[in-house]
């Protein structure tokens, strides 16, 4: 028997992967900046949250099985360890290769943030697995949306390497709260830890809900990525020639995505993951389908911001909630093959912002958004259908 999370570990576990998940986006609105320092051309740089969604996907696959094996205080304790660790090396960083090393470690252990998501949806009371896995989202949405806020204000104020010890110095908080306020009940796993990593592939073969939730994940994932590192690109340069601290204001026009999501958890648990993903794949392409007009209005970029945002994070915790739904005992197991395959195509989303912003411009960038949104959705509606 599964034993309850202590009062308020939800929260906790929520605050948790905010912190942690928000090192992936922190260092973006300084990107020029850490260019400039290193000496190096800015499209190096720009690899470096490549490097972090990297890192993310190895974390899934090797790491997020453990919940699965080990007890929620040690193993998160242990993650935000090597988090702070791997922020140290990142703010030491001599040049763009032990940078770029060091944020593959950094995405790796921030991985923690799933591994978060799942414990609470584990240890939900039943018919609250909604709810859980939606208050955790809530705390990924609010560290995703303020890191940029956060990382540009205090590149500004205190540098970019001063930035990441100030992130490194609330993980290591974290960790100790983790010893302290998680469970200490170690699950009993079927089999050894080796013989559930070899189980992963099959897993695809195996669950068809699991497949459509990679697809309809991958691809409104891979819109997020695209248009927040290609927005920040844009606003960097002329006309608009913005600073960090000016891009990563622009996060909190997100807010809107962070506020549904409670309502979003029991919107879940009423009707049906399918039904939230198909409303917040809408919601998003509506709000792309602003952004497309140019970014010369900043009320309409914030609206169209705060949009796509709230569609995009209402549709992820639907989405992990009907994974971690297939197989509560082996929830870790399945959301290390769906968040691998989801963060890999994010990473593609990163990885092509750049280069397609160079070729097709920002409204052309927003179209490719568009239509990955919309794809999504008409997924979302096919799965819909053959669970009826």
């Amino acid at each position: 028997m599964t034993r309850p999370l202590p009062r308020g570990g939800t929260f906790f576990l929520a605050s948790i992967a905010g912190t942690a998940i928000a090192n992936n986006y922190a260092v973006q609105p300084a990107l020029t900046a850490v260019a400039a320092d290193l000496d190096v051309p800015a499209p190096v740089i720009g690899l470096v949250p490549t490097a972090a969604l990297v890192g993310c996907m190895i974390g899934f696959a090797v790491l997020l099985p453990l919940t699965d094996h080990l007890a929620p205080a040690r193993l998160v304790a242990a993650q935000l360890g090597a988090l702070t660790v791997a922020l140290a090396l990142a703010a030491a960083a001599p040049g763009p290769v032990p940078l770029l090393a060091a944020y593959l470690l950094i995405g790796a252990s921030a991985s923690v943030a799933a591994q978060a998501g799942n414990i609470a949806g584990r240890h939900a009371p039943p018919g609250r697995r909604g709810t859980g896995v939606a208050t955790v989202a809530a705390g990924m949405s609010a560290g995703i949306l303020l890191s940029r806020l956060a990382g540009g204000a205090l590149a500004d104020l205190v540098g970019w390497r001063r930035m990441l010890l100030v992130f490194a110095a609330l993980a290591l908080l974290g960790a100790v709260a983790a010893l302290a306020l998680l469970p200490r009940q170690r699950p009993r796993p079927d089999r050894g830890y080796r013989a559930t990593l070899a189980s992963l592939p099959p897993l695809l073969r195996r669950h068809p809900q699991l497949r459509h939730a990679v697809a309809t994940g991958g691809l409104w994932y891979f819109a997020f990525n695209l248009i927040w590192v290609a927005l920040a690109l844009t606003l960097a340069r002329p006309p608009h020639s913005l600073d960090p601290t000016a891009i990563g204001l622009y996060s909190l026009a997100g807010i809107l995505g962070f506020a549904v999501l409670p309502v979003t958890g029991r919107l879940i648990d009423r009707y049906t993951p399918q039904v939230v993903i198909i409303a917040g794949m809408l919601t998003a392409a509506a709000g792309t389908a602003l952004l497309v007009t140019g970014l010369d209005s900043p009320p309409a970029t914030a609206l169209g911001l705060a949009l796509f945002d709230a569609g995009c994070f209402a549709a992820q915790a639907a989405n992990q909630s009907r994974v971690i739904a297939l197989d509560p005992h082996h929830s870790g197991s399945l959301s290390s093959v769906y968040l691998v395959l989801y963060f890999t195509v994010g990473a593609l989303g990163t990885a092509v912002a750049a280069p397609l912003l160079d070729t097709v411009g920002w409204q052309g960038t927003a179209l490719t958004a568009i239509t990955a949104l919309l794809l999504a959705a008409a997924l979302g509606r096919a799965s819909s259908a053959s669970t009826s």
